[in-house]
């Protein structure tokens, strides 16, 4: 049996929906009708950044010069990774730019996968320049690598390069899965922003080189490209969150206890309804008090947008994430986004399953209660070690009756011998399992183990949505 409890300020009953019908549209200022949401889909920026490559490379051959000397020709193979990399480096920048389109079609996770897969690209590409570089200027001149080295650095752009590269160097070895554990999160970041100087050096370095140097029109192109991607990162990234923060003065309204190590913060403001927020999304959130307000953490809604009211839903799970329960009402609130593609577009079928793991309840319990569907439509599987970790289960349930929804709680220790995320517990708890889109969130090691589940279960790997990152 569940406890009564009294109802929370963002819950209210649903309406019953009939069976694919539209999602009702949330209601809107009149006199600022939110525009339509674009969204970039993966497949068509894979394309673009792809194209982009293609193009970079037909510029270095229109302008490669054919030759049998030895020194041109590690000079010419030092022209094009020269130019990969420039390129590489402008796409790394681009996918962290958060850019609405970018963030609300690809997915942040998915971003920030391919920001740390390309950034091993790139490293590579500026280290096979530099090797390159130095070979053919030391087989020009005639010395050897040591000799040639500090000539080299006597050209005041190929110091700039080699400053880049060291600050470059620097960004991946702290980005590394081993160190990136043992170093603090404001020194992570104070080393990425590091990273702009060092595109900053690389474009001053790239405008000396040959390839750009002997023609005006690659200059121009060359300069606009970064001039715009500096562009996107200015706007995005700093003008958007003030203006916003000016605009919507968001504070907090209340912080409520959930359960053992939970609360559920209520944040309030003006013309909320103009981030256009969807349920699944999450916003990076930065509380201006002492302990909070250097990091933007990020948590997703854990309900939908009501009365200029967002809610979050967050467990301690660190030193940040403990002293968000010690808010207090009327405490200042900057919040970046929304970001991520967990949403209602990504839905192909009629039949829908949520699958959630501990705390990765936040976004699909504003799913649960908004997606639309009739009757049987919806099913939420609920994975916890015990009922104790089972967080908002008094609305989830509600929703369940009020939508006539399937719910399942599965409760018991991840190192249990019975696995009730199995392929064939799976479909024995969801009939017709193959015909659903997934949408799933939890613990990586659970996510990774349920998407495997999901596709021996005949689940296609397309049909299973998720999104990755770190609560805490």
């Amino acid at each position: 049996m569940t406890s009564e409890a009294r109802p929370h300020p963002l819950y209210v009953p649903l309406p019953g929906r009939p069976a694919a019908a539209p999602a009702p549209a949330p209601p809107a200022e009149a006199d600022h009708a939110p525009a339509p949401v674009l969204r970039l889909a993966p497949d068509r920026l894979r394309t673009g950044i792809l194209a982009g490559a293609g193009a970079v490379a037909l510029l270095w051959g229109l302008q490669a010069r054919p030759s049998a000397r030895l020194d041109a020709f590690f000079a010419t193979g030092a022209h094009l990774t020269g130019l990969l990399a420039g390129y590489g480096v402008l796409v790394l920048l681009l996918l962290m730019a958060r850019v609405p389109a970018v963030e609300h079609g690809v997915g942040a996770d998915r971003l920030a996968r391919w920001h740390a897969l390309g950034g091993r690209y790139v490293l590579g590409l500026i280290g096979a320049h530099a090797l390159l570089a130095l070979i053919g200027y030391a087989v020009h001149t005639r010395t050897d690598l040591v000799t040639a080295t500090g000539g080299l650095l006597g050209y005041g752009a190929i110091a700039a390069a080699t400053a880049g590269t060291l600050l470059f160097v620097a960004v991946g070895v702290t980005s590394a899965r081993g160190v990136r554990r043992r170093v603090g999160h404001e020194t992570w970041r104070a080393v990425h922003l590091g990273g702009l100087l060092a595109a900053a050096l690389g474009f001053v370095h790239q405008l000396a080189g040959p390839d750009l140097a002997d023609s005006l029109l690659t200059r121009w192109l060359w300069s606009m490209a970064h001039g715009t991607v500096a562009v996107l990162l200015l706007w995005y990234r700093v003008v958007v969150p003030v203006r916003a923060a000016l605009r919507h003065e968001l504070r907090v309204v209340e912080v409520r206890d959930e359960g053992p190590g939970v609360v559920s913060v209520l944040v309030r403001g003006r013309g909320v309804a103009r981030l256009q927020a969807e349920p699944g999304q999450f916003f990076r959130w930065r509380f201006l008090r002492r302990g909070l307000w250097s990091t933007a953490l990020p948590f997703s809604l854990s309900a939908p947008v009501r009365d200029d009211t967002l809610r979050i839903t967050v467990k301690a799970l660190g030193d940040h994430t403990r002293r968000i329960r010690r808010l207090r009402p009327g405490t200042r609130v900057l919040a970046a986004g929304p970001f991520g593609a967990l949403t209602a577009h990504r839905r192909t079928r009629r039949k829908v399953l949520l699958l959630a793991g501990g705390v990765g309840i936040t976004p699909l319990r504003a799913l649960f209660e908004t997606l639309p569907g009739g009757p049987g439509d919806v099913t939420l599987l609920y994975r916890a070690s015990d009922a104790a970790g089972l967080v908002l289960r008094t609305e989830l349930e509600a929703i369940a009756r009020e939508r006539q929804a399937a719910l399942h709680f599965l409760l018991g220790p991840s190192d249990d011998s019975f696995d009730p995320l199995a392929p064939r517990a799976l479909r024995n708890l969801v009939p017709g399992l193959a015909a659903h889109d997934v949408y799933l969130c939890g613990p990586p090691a659970m996510a990774r183990a349920a998407t495997a589940h999901l596709i021996r279960a005949g689940v296609p790997a397309s049909r299973i949505h998720s999104e990755d990152f770190d609560h805490g």
